[in-house]
């Protein structure tokens, strides 16, 4: 061992090389380079700190200087600075390699782990390398900004930073998948992904996040991840203007949508008279939608469609007419509001079924 705890073996053939080099002034040979770069790897793959590896060679060099005269003391500076620099490019190597080992194992469990892919009893297994225990209840935020994102963009980068800053190490993994910010935490720490919602939408120049419901166990991860998906999925179609979905409170229209046939002829028989209107469906099927989106308060809903109160009376009036459904009765509401998310849910009347 050297004086830095470091096995002589890394420096072997170091110091024949010095005395050679310095004696004759040459400089290293290919071989010689070659030999370092080799012991540099080995020392990065066992695990040795790079300054305490330079530290042992600038003891061996001093150990075997050369007698003082200049051409030797020439010889050997460039000798050992050529050693040193071919010994740490080999370590440097060696680490790049282990880098993209690490990254290309992160990235097939978090594929395996968000797919499910993987035998439940070995992804636990696996998970446990990256932070994560799979027996208990986990979370997952995704957030979906105008540009997608890889792993090591600026922006996962960012925000990993600052859970990392606010909240330190509790079990939590933010990834990418599909050009989305993905935060897995565990269930109980609803802050973590409250907090991630938070920086995410900030990052992403204004992105939307959806956080699923925890779930238990190896395939809660993927769970509560399809959940999140499908937060934003319904908001994309449902034009909601939150910035931040929970699957927990959209659980309605799953619930709506689980029989589309029935949900499509809901659509049809309460919405298909719109289709006689001059301008088509969409005028007032819009009008509808604005009308239940603001509770149902005319003067509001004639603001937000730039309407006149008189101008949206008529037009509520004459959706009666064609739909025999009165948008001001309650019984009449109901099932003309249901009709209008399944055609939200469905994208009536651009496509027909």
């Amino acid at each position: 061992m050297t004086g830095q705890g470091i096995p002589e073996g890394y420096l072997d053939g170091y110091a024949r090389i010095l005395a050679d080099a310095s004696a004759t002034g040459r400089r290293l040979t290919r071989d010689e380079l070659e030999s370092r770069r080799v012991l540099g790897e080995r020392a990065a793959d066992a695990g040795h700190g790079l300054r305490a590896l330079v530290g042992a060679h600038l003891a061996a060099t001093r150990a075997h200087w050369p007698a003082a005269h200049a051409a030797s003391v020439d010889g050997a500076l460039a000798a050992a600075e050529q050693a040193v620099d071919a010994f740490a490019e080999g370590y440097e190597r060696a680490q790049r390699l282990a880098v993209r080992q690490e990254e290309a194992a992160r990235r097939e469990f978090i594929d395996d782990l968000l797919y499910g892919r993987s035998d439940l009893g070995l992804l636990a297994e696996r998970a446990e390398r990256f932070g994560l225990r799979l027996s208990y209840e986990h979370a997952v935020a995704v957030a979906q900004g105008p540009d997608g994102y890889e792993e090591g963009h600026a922006v996962p980068r960012e925000v990993e930073r600052a859970l990392i800053g606010r909240f330190g190490d509790r079990s939590i993994l933010v990834t990418t998948k599909d050009g989305r910010l993905v935060c897995i935490a565990p269930g109980d720490q609803d802050e973590v992904l409250a907090f991630f919602a938070k920086r995410a939408y900030a990052a992403t120049d204004g992105g939307r996040v959806a956080i699923g419901r925890p779930q238990a166990g190896p395939g809660g991860v993927v769970q509560s991840y399809e959940e999140a998906l499908n937060a934003l999925d319904l908001a994309a179609r449902l034009e909601l203007d939150e910035p931040v979905l929970r699957a927990a409170d959209l659980l309605v229209y799953p619930v709506l949508t689980r029989d589309r046939q029935a949900m499509a002829d809901l659509v049809l028989n309460t919405l298909g008279p719109l289709r006689q209107a001059r301008g088509g469906a969409r005028p007032l099927l819009e009008t509808l939608t604005v009308f239940f989106d603001a509770g149902c308060v005319a003067a509001e809903a004639a603001r937000r469609l730039a309407l006149s109160v008189r101008a949206l009376t008529y037009r509520l009036e004459r959706i009666h007419q064609l739909t025999g459904a009165d948008p001001a009765d309650p019984v009449h509401r109901y099932t003309l509001q249901t009709a209008v998310i399944g055609a939200r849910l469905l994208d009536w009347p651009d496509k027909e079924f």
